[in-house]
């Protein structure tokens, strides 16, 4: 008897994710449809997508709007008005395909839902701190990722950077949690934050992430409006994190990622500071 599958189109953005996007598979076999949309893979990326009977679809980007995840929407050959977005390093766990499941066995109340992680740093499962929040699963007429005049942004590269789409309705929250294998390595974790703090440096400088348009968590829309008037976010990110969230709980792991998260953002406040400093040269 053939499975029940979810009707749901997941999509996977891969470039170079041999080591990761076999276990990322396996984690959406219940869904009806999976695209891997991959950039040019020069490792074995393609040839596990092929053997484990994904749909691979190369895409190479032009410098230009639209960016790699509102691509997807536009040119993917969907069979379903729903879509899941899934990182190669992000797993849907049992207990979450249920829910989506449980979700499509009617129709969902919702235009789109957030999904919260359960974040592995440095080998332990965070329970504290801070949890993230992605909204990564939307009816693809009601949503799309906009553009935030962010093409100059030094290292950046084809995906769209920390936001989310906007959604054209309502939006929920999951019960159940997805896991994110953030990094194969400290070193990973390190460079993708110097990628983002050069992106989020550019956009803050232009005055754009105090107003975007991407669809939030009520809560998390109040706490970004209060986080983006404060000097230092650095600091407060630390407390946020391992004071405020008891991620002194998770023990050396929760030090040690409180301590990274405000890095991040140190590195932000000091990229912005270059950045002004290079303009106001430039209008002398």
């Amino acid at each position: 008897m053939k499975r029940e599958t979810i009707p749901v189109s997941v999509i996977i953005m891969t470039k170079n994710e041999e080591r990761r996007i076999r276990r990322c598979l396996e984690g959406v076999k219940a869904f009806d449809e999976v695209f891997v949309v991959d950039s040019n893979s020069t490792d074995r990326t393609a040839d596990i997508v092929n053997e484990m009977g994904a749909i691979l679809v190369n895409f190479t980007w032009d410098g230009k709007y639209p960016k790699k995840k509102q691509w997807c929407l536009e040119n993917l050959p969907f069979k379903h008005d729903w879509v899941i977005y899934v990182d190669a390093d992000e797993i849907v766990t049992p207990e979450a395909e249920a829910e989506i499941k449980k979700l499509f066995q009617k129709k969902p109340e919702a235009d789109g839902y957030f999904a919260g992680y359960d974040y592995i740093f440095m080998d332990k499962v965070l329970k504290y701190g801070h949890r993230m929040y992605k909204l990564i699963l939307f009816n693809r007429n009601k949503g799309r990722f906009l553009d935030y005049d962010d093409l100059d942004a030094m290292n950046m590269w084809e995906v769209e950077g920390h936001y989310q789409p906007q959604i054209y309705g309502k939006t929920e929250v999951l019960s159940k949690h997805l896991i994110h294998f953030d990094h194969d390595s400290l070193f990973d974790y390190f460079a993708k934050h110097n990628r983002y703090s050069d992106w989020e440096a550019v956009v803050r400088n232009k005055g754009l992430f105090s107003n975007l348009n991407e669809s939030q968590i009520a809560i998390r829309k109040v706490q970004k409006k209060i986080f983006n008037k404060m000097p230092m976010k650095w600091v407060f990110a630390f407390l946020h994190s391992y004071c405020l969230k008891l991620g002194l709980l998770d023990g050396k792991a929760g030090f040690h990622y409180a301590l990274a998260r405000s890095m991040y953002y140190w590195q932000v406040g000091i990229k912005m500071y270059s950045l002004n400093s290079a303009n106001k040269d430039r209008a002398l």
